[in-house]
């Protein structure tokens, strides 16, 4: 009997009934629209071509005066589930669609109140336009906008009545890259040039945070391990000779590592993303200590035969430097200590040596671990002849010691030019978001 009833109720409604007249008694008045939409997901943010798409509810509410009855007449049915394109509607569209329908399906069937009260809940995938700046990314927050309203019908045909003051978030799924903070709703009466009738509008603002742990692990950390590596090349021995091969070795492997992350930033002209601005950063952070690791080399392989060593320069790099970074020379290793045991054995003229001072030259040569004389047995005679050669080298290795250590001081003053810069420049670049987060 039940079917029977609504069958009979179906048919009484809809007999006369006209699907495209609004449901008003009088042509003056307006059909108050109750509109409130539910976010079910957020599917995407296109930062490249600026569309966000999302899954939406908009929960529709009025009356219609025409799809009245008398429940006791029909065995107490109250309520009627009809088809959404055999009512009349308001036509509700999203103005900021970026692609696809503008208007929602109206396949879904509308619930209908012996009161008259009509409610429709039509499920949509809108993609709107959003205008996307990732000056921060990947620590951005965006605000979406979403404006809704009646393409057809003025404030004085239909009047939108906003429910509750934000979006309904109670059924959202959660997304794995954005967190939405607030999604305000607000009502507008706007004129626009084409008409001279005044039209309402419901527009929410989706304020969005996107989620920076994938960008974290995939990208800021590995930059941050080849920074940390680009700043040990300065602790590296220049002896060991590995210097430019680890420099090399590591700008080879950040532009690697930026060819396969090019695809995951945002591709953009408008601004350059934070996390370029950090790449690009490292890129000439690796290229300088290239630079200065080839001068450094040039500098700890010169001799004698090739370069003077300034007076400036040993003031400089030999006693001030030294004394500020708080670096102490192994003893017998500066000039002073080559000058001690140069003035043991004066290799400029024929050695008249007793046996002390032979025994004394031979505990210098020993503690500097330098061959700064041959020996032949009988060495220790009442006269020896110096050879030219044996002069050449009293003279080259501490000079030599003296350029090698200059090098090792300008490694140590990079190494902690490097650390500072690189402390700095990851905090400068990374604290800015926090530094100019505006909260709704």
């Amino acid at each position: 009997r039940g079917s029977e009833a609504e069958h009979r109720l179906f048919e009484r409604l809809f007999q006369d009934y006209n699907e495209i007249i609004r449901p008003v008694a009088n042509v003056s008045d307006a059909v108050i629209i109750q509109f409130e939409v539910s976010m079910s997901q957020l599917v995407k943010v296109d930062e490249v071509n600026q569309i966000m798409e999302t899954n939406l509810w908009l929960k529709q509410i009025w009356n219609d005066y025409k799809l009245k009855w008398d429940p006791a007449d029909y065995d107490g049915a109250e309520f009627l589930r009809v088809p959404a394109q055999k009512i009349w509607k308001p036509d509700i569209v999203l103005y900021n669609n970026a692609m696809g329908d503008f208007q929602v399906d109206d396949k879904t069937k509308a619930l209908v109140k012996h009161t008259g009260e009509v409610t429709w809940i039509p499920p949509a995938i809108f993609k709107s336009s959003c205008k996307i700046d990732v000056t921060y990314f990947p620590f951005d927050y965006q605000n979406c906008t979403m404006k809704f309203g009646s393409w057809s019908y003025d404030k004085a045909k239909i009047e939108l009545v906003l429910v509750g003051s934000s979006m309904n978030l109670k059924d959202y799924w959660e997304s794995g890259e954005w967190a939405i903070i607030h999604a305000p709703g607000y009502k507008h009466d706007i004129k626009y040039n084409c008409c001279e009738e005044i039209y309402q509008d419901i527009t929410y603002s989706l304020y969005i945070r996107r989620l920076p742990l994938f960008y974290t692990i995939n990208l800021i950390i590995p930059c941050l391990l080849i920074s940390f590596l680009t700043v040990l090349v300065f602790y590296l021995p220049s002896d060991c000779g590995e210097k430019v091969t680890l420099c090399i070795s590591v700008l080879l492997s950040l532009t690697v590592f930026l060819l396969v992350i090019t695809e995951t930033i945002p591709s953009t002209s408008l601004v350059i993303p934070l996390i370029g601005e950090y790449l690009l950063f490292t890129m000439i952070f690796v290229t300088l200590s290239i630079v200065i690791t080839v001068f450094v080399l040039n500098v700890h392989y010169r001799t004698p035969t090739t370069h003077t060593m300034p007076a400036w320069v040993k003031a400089v790099f030999l006693h001030t430097l030294p004394r500020v970074m708080f670096m102490a020379r192994p003893a017998g290793g500066e000039g002073g200590g080559a000058d001690r045991c140069s003035s043991l054995i004066d290799v400029s003229r024929p050695l008249s040596l007793s046996l002390p001072l032979c025994e004394k030259s031979i505990k210098c040569i020993k503690k500097r671990k330098r061959k700064e004389i041959r020996l032949w047995p009988g060495w220790c005679g009442p006269v020896v002849e110096p050879q030219p050669q044996n002069q050449e080298v009293t003279v080259r290795f501490p000079i030599q010691d003296d350029w090698k250590y200059v090098a090792m001081v300008i490694d140590r003053i990079f190494l902690w030019v490097f650390i500072l810069v690189c402390i700095l420049g990851t905090a400068g670049l990374f604290l800015q978001p926090l530094m100019a987060r505006d909260d709704p």
